[in-house]
C-alpha cells in the first residue's frame, strides 16, 4: 500500500506555505480566503420546520435522522433549526477537539440544529475536492492553532479568514475523481475484512453454543432436554434450577480489593478508574461501604444489564457495585463453563424473561428471578474439557481477530494518508499536467 503512494509521481516546483496544517505546496496552486470560497448560510426553518426531514453530523456525514428510533434529546421546537440544500457544508466550528467529525457536505434537503454553521461553496471551487480537503484537516485534527476558548471552538470570522488550498479546478477535479475511487477500493476492502470477523465471531458463538448444549463427544447418547429452546442433550446431564445449584454472596468489600466491573463483551474484569474520575466522585471511599466482596469461582452479574449478557465468572478476589448479585456455586461447579452458557443467546433470552421492569433499560434480573433460571448441567470433568476446548479455539480466533483488525488499520492508516498527500499536492495523481510541463511541450 504504501509503497503505492511512493510510486506516484511528484510535483516538479515546490514552494513553502508558512503554514504547518498545509506544508509545502505545488509552486502552481495558489491559497485563498474562505470568504473567497464559501458564503455563509442562514436560513431558518422557524415554523415551517413540519416541512423539512431532521438531518444529523455523523461519522458518516450528513445523514437523515432516524425519528422512529430516536437517540439523544430533541427540542420542544425546530424554530431555530437551520435549512441545509444538496451541496452546502455542515461544520461544527466548537468542541472540535471532541467531535467525531466537524464537516459533512450534505447530498440532502433537510433541516439542521442552528448550533452548527452551514457554508455554501461558489461555483468556481469542486465541492467534492473541499470535502476531502477538510476532512483530511478534520481527521488529523490539524486546525487546532484556530481553537479559541474552553471548547476548543472556531470561530466563524476566524474560519473564514483561514486559507484553503486552491489547485486549478480542472487539479481539483482530477484530484477528487481519482481519491472517489480509490478510496471506494479501500473501503470496500475495509468491509470485506469487518465481515470476515463478523463471520468468526458468528463461527465462535456457533462452536460456543454447541459445546455447553451438545458437550464434546459427537457420539454421546441424547435426550430430549423438555425445553424447547435447548432442544436435545447428551442423556447424562442435568437440567436443574439455578436455586438447587447456586447460593447468594452478600459480604462488604473492604478498600484493599480491586472494583470490578461486567462488560457484556468480555465478561468479569478489573475495572480502571482514573485519578481524576475519583476527584469527580465516580467512585468515592465512602461509596463503596455498600459494596459487595467477590470471590474466585463466584458467578457476577449486572443486575440491570444481565439481559443483554452481563455476567461472568469472578477469576481474582475483589468487590462489585450493589448494583450486581452474587451467586456462588455449590461443589463440583466450575463458574467458567457457567459464564459460557449464560452468555449464550438462548440462556440471554432466559434471563430477558425473568427480568422484571416495564422497559428495557429499566429491566432488572433479581436474585428471585435468577434461581429459577434453567441450568444445564454435566459431570464437572466435561464442564472443564468444554472450557478447556472453548479456550484453546478462542485463542485461534482471537488472534485471526487481531490479525484483521490490524489490516483494517493499516487501511485506514493509507487511506488517510494518499487523502493528505493528494489534497496537499505531495503527489500528482494521473492525468495532472503541470504548467511547466505545458511550457515544455510547447517549445518541443
Amino acid at each position: 500500500m504504501a509503497n503505492f503512494i511512493d510510486n506516484l509521481p511528484t510535483y516538479q516546483n515546490y514552494r513553502d506555505f508558512g503554514m504547518e496544517c498545509h506544508g509545502s505546496i505545488p509552486s502552481h496552486w495558489a491559497a485563498l480566503p474562505n470568504k473567497y470560497i464559501f458564503d455563509l448560510k442562514k436560513d431558518l426553518v422557524g415554523r415551517r420546520s413540519s416541512e423539512y426531514t431532521l438531518l444529523s453530523l455523523t461519522l458518516n456525514g450528513v445523514i437523515k435522522r432516524d425519528m422512529e428510533n430516536p437517540e439523544g434529546k430533541f427540542p420542544a421546537e425546530f424554530d431555530t433549526y437551520q435549512e441545509v440544500s444538496p451541496g452546502d457544508f455542515v461544520f461544527c466550528l466548537f468542541d472540535v477537539e471532541e467531535t467525531p467529525r466537524a464537516i459533512g457536505l450534505s447530498s440532502l434537503h433537510g433541516m439542521i440544529t442552528g448550533a452548527y454553521t452551514v457554508f455554501r461553496p461558489r461555483s468556481a471551487f469542486d465541492k467534492a475536492f473541499l470535502e476531502y480537503f477538510y476532512l483530511n484537516l478534520d481527521s488529523g485534527k490539524r486546525l487546532r492553532f484556530l481553537y479559541k476558548g474552553l471548547r476548543n471552538t472556531i470561530s466563524k470570522d476566524v474560519f473564514l479568514a483561514f486559507k484553503t488550498l486552491n489547485p486549478p479546478i480542472h487539479e481539483q477535479r482530477l484530484i477528487a475523481r481519482f481519491l472517489s475511487v480509490k478510496t471506494a477500493q479501500i473501503d470496500q476492502a475495509i468491509q470485506i475484512k469487518e465481515r470476515q470477523i463478523e463471520r468468526l465471531k458468528e463461527l465462535k458463538q456457533i462452536l460456543i453454543q454447541k459445546a455447553v448444549t451438545r458437550g464434546l463427544d459427537p457420539h454421546a447418547p441424547m435426550r430430549d432436554s423438555g425445553i424447547e429452546w435447548i432442544g436435545e442433550i447428551p442423556a447424562h446431564w442435568h437440567v436443574m434450577a439455578n436455586r438447587a445449584l447456586f447460593r447468594e454472596r452478600v459480604e462488604a468489600g473492604h478498600d484493599d480489593l480491586p472494583l470490578l466491573s461486567v462488560s457484556i463483551h468480555s465478561g468479569v474484569s478489573e475495572e480502571e478508574v482514573s485519578e481524576e474520575e475519583n476527584i469527580r466522585g465516580r467512585v468515592k471511599i465512602e461509596d463503596k461501604t455498600k459494596y459487595i466482596r467477590v470471590c474466585p469461582g463466584d458467578i457476577a452479574f449486572n443486575m440491570m444489564r444481565a439481559w443483554q449478557g452481563a455476567i461472568g465468572a469472578v477469576r481474582v478476589e475483589g468487590m462489585v457495585s450493589p448494583a450486581y448479585t452474587i451467586a456462588v456455586p455449590r461443589p463440583n461447579l466450575d463458574a467458567r463453563y457457567f459464564e459460557y452458557q449464560y452468555r449464550t443467546p438462548g440462556f440471554i433470552q432466559q434471563m430477558d424473561r425473568y427480568s422484571k421492569g416495564i422497559t428495557d433499560f429499566r429491566k432488572r434480573l433479581y436474585w428471585d428471578g435468577f434461581k429459577q433460571l434453567i441450568t444445564l448441567v454435566p459431570p464437572v470433568e466435561e464442564q472443564r474439557a468444554i472450557i478447556e476446548f472453548i479456550e484453546q479455539a478462542m485463542l485461534k480466533q482471537n488472534a485471526a481477530v487481531a490479525l484483521l483488525e490490524q489490516q483494517i488499520s493499516k487501511l485506514k492508516e493509507y487511506k488517510a494518508t494518499l487523502i493528505n498527500s493528494a489534497v496537499t499536492g505531495k503527489i500528482k495523481v494521473p492525468d495532472v499536467v503541470e504548467p511547466t510541463e505545458i511550457e515544455e511541450r510547447e517549445i518541443a
